[in-house]
């Protein structure tokens, strides 16, 4: 997935949510919602000398996934019988064959810079994902679609910056709920449609701050903080 397929599937979801294009550029996106999200880093393959992208930085050594499947086409990992005197020995052995894999995609087509993908398309700069599409900058999602620096969370789409929840759709900033539509910075809920700044409340529609208001009141008050979640994003 090139950063111009990207950005395409950023303004896609901008639109659902907030129904204007977004303004920022990639790594605006990535500074603005997903700072705190662990996602892969850059690091080197040590047989190419190549910038790969791994969702683990504990190694001294990596080597992508296609590299380290072509060298076992060619030559195979498995080396010959040796005599071994010492500790010290075996770790030195060790060392030779122990690559960390990056970059490891699984029956999946479309992805860049994203490691332990799984029968996913068009995956951008993500982690753990599972039978998803149009995933950007996310850790841990399974069955979701048009997700941005979402959290372990499933069944989730057009969502941005949704965390540990299910069932989510068209919403922003959710976090530890489920079932939430078309709605703002929820927490702790379940079962709301159109509904902001609400926590620790089910089966509503048109709430503000736990707070119930009329479908057309709710609308007004919404417009304007869609104005102000999209000022903050222009500053």
């Amino acid at each position: 997935m090139n950063e111009k397929q990207c950005k395409s599937v950023v303004d896609e979801i901008f639109m659902e949510i907030f129904e204007q294009k977004c303004l920022l550029s990639l790594e605006e996106v990535l500074s603005e919602f997903a700072f705190d999200i662990k996602l892969p880093n850059k690091v080197i393959d040590a047989v190419t000398g190549v910038e790969t992208w791994a969702s683990s930085i504990n190694s001294n050594k990596y080597i992508t996934q296609e590299n380290m499947e072509k060298y076992d086409e060619y030559k195979g990992w498995m080396r010959p019988k040796k005599e071994i005197s010492s500790l010290d020995e075996i770790i030195k052995l060790w060392n030779k064959i122990n690559y960390t894999t990056t970059e490891r995609v699984y029956d999946s087509i479309n992805v860049s810079k994203s490691d332990t993908i799984y029968n996913c398309e068009n995956v951008y700069r993500s982690q753990d994902c599972r039978k998803s599409k149009n995933v950007i900058f996310t850790d841990g999602c399974g069955d979701s679609e048009y997700v941005i620096a979402c959290q372990r969370s499933s069944n989730c789409s057009y969502c941005i910056r949704v965390d540990d929840s299910g069932s989510c759709s068209n919403s922003y900033n959710v976090i530890c709920s489920a079932k939430i539509s078309n709605s703002f910075f929820i927490q702790d809920s379940n079962s709301l449609h159109e509904c902001m700044f609400c926590s620790h409340i089910s089966n509503r529609r048109y709430c503000i701050a736990n707070m119930q208001f009329e479908k057309e009141e709710y609308f007004a008050i919404k417009g304007q903080v869609i104005k102000w979640i999209t000022s903050q994003f222009a500053q």
